[in-house]
């Protein structure tokens, strides 16, 4: 099984067109591969070897680096100084020349080593062609097709390229199947030793930023801002929003007429993620209680340095301001930067219980004059004249 050189040139051209790479990058590689043929089959391992394909007629030259001698002792590396001028007639002793050779085949195992060496080199470049298509999309979302479920990794199909979403970057409320399509955030490329790798994800904080640009357009303008988001994918996530335009309601903007704008974020996401979209404010203890939402904060006390507060809630807002497994205080404390100690606010709980005693004592008077049979007596309208009649002297005195 011979390697046909005759018929290389319109291989390389057909290689090129299917594998949409630019000819002189076929051109190199399959040169590069035919210089480890020649090796192979006539050469050695730690020569200089150089192959240049002609690509109109497919004429392969093959060159060797050898030192010019006055007495060779190893053809493969040495030439004489005679033969060496018979190319280049200023040459001299010690100096290295590229001497022609003639090459007209390969053998089967150099032929193997050659088709070997430029698949693995296409693959790679192909990979790094498609690579740099996606360089500039870092930080985008992108269409993709899951392709195979792994144990800690989905796989998935950019288009032409591949990509993996590791479990780290994986909603936790989504179930992944072949064949399913998704919209997500390409992350990273990262570098690996079989060559760059793209990272895409679907539990990251700016794939819900970058979803709700595709759905406010006063994003763009700059109408409106994300100022931070706190996200626990398939859970729950924050937003803190503001307006840079007097009147325009950051919140209402992103919710969208009867929440169209929202609701197709979770649509998107999950439906079983939750949205809270509270308004950004540079007074920190202002922000913290609209970032506990939807709990009602009586109030926040930050420590010197504004990096811990103590909230006061009422008693009956303790659980919600915590939320389930402190999903709510974290997200808060995520969104705000600030570590927070709920409490529950004993002296409105104490004031609230001296109301309910006297409510109690008011009804239990009541329920005993009716027990009496004696009904409270209803003043007559003379004498409810008279009082204040007697209310407005006392007054004029």
């Amino acid at each position: 099984m011979d390697f046909d050189l005759k018929q290389l040139a319109g291989a390389m051209r057909l290689i090129a067109e299917e594998k949409n790479l630019p000819e002189q990058k076929v051109q190199e590689i399959v040169e590069q591969a035919l210089a480890a043929a020649y090796k192979k089959d006539y050469g050695e391992r730690e020569q200089e070897v150089r192959v240049s394909v002609n690509m109109n007629t497919g004429a392969v030259d093959v060159y060797v680096e050898k030192e010019v001698v006055d007495e060779v002792k190893d053809g493969n590396f040495e030439i004489l100084l005679k033969d060496a001028k018979k190319s280049k007639k200023d040459i001299k002793l010690g100096d290295l020349v590229e001497q022609w050779v003639e090459v007209r085949s390969f053998g089967r195992v150099a032929a193997q080593t050659a088709k070997q060496v430029i698949m693995q080199r296409l693959r790679e470049a192909e990979r790094e062609i498609v690579m740099a298509e996606y360089e500039d999309k870092v930080g985008d979302i992108v269409n993709a097709v899951v392709t195979r479920i792994e144990s800690r990794v989905v796989r998935l199909e950019l288009g032409k390229a591949q990509a993996i979403m590791p479990q780290s970057e994986q909603s936790r409320s989504e179930r992944y199947f072949p064949g399913q399509r998704l919209k997500v955030l390409l992350k990273d490329i990262e570098k690996g030793f079989r060559g760059p790798q793209l990272i895409v994800s679907r539990g990251a904080s700016e794939l819900v930023r970058s979803l709700f640009e595709s759905e406010v357009p006063e994003m763009e303008s700059g109408a409106v801002n994300i100022k931070v988001i706190a996200r626990e994918a398939g859970v729950r996530t924050k937003l803190a929003v503001n307006s840079t335009v007097q009147g325009v309601d950051p919140v209402g903007t992103f919710v969208g007429g009867h929440g169209t704008r929202v609701n197709a974020i979770v649509s998107e996401i999950g439906e079983q993620e939750k949205i809270d979209i509270v308004v950004w404010d540079e007074d920190k203890a202002v922000f913290i209680a609209s970032a506990l939402s939807p709990t009602k904060v009586t109030s926040v006390t930050l420590n010197e340095d504004k990096s811990r507060a103590r909230v006061l809630v009422p008693e009956d807002q303790l659980s919600i301001a915590i939320g389930k497994g402190g999903q709510n205080v974290r997200l808060a404390s995520k969104l705000t930067g600030v570590e927070l100690d709920i409490e529950a606010d004993k002296a409105k709980q104490a004031v609230s219980s001296d109301t309910k005693q006297e409510s109690k004592k008011v009804k239990s008077h009541n329920k005993q004059t009716v027990e009496d049979g004696q009904k409270p007596k209803l003043k007559r309208k003379s004498e409810l004249e008279n009082s204040l009649l007697s209310a407005i002297d006392e007054h004029a005195k």
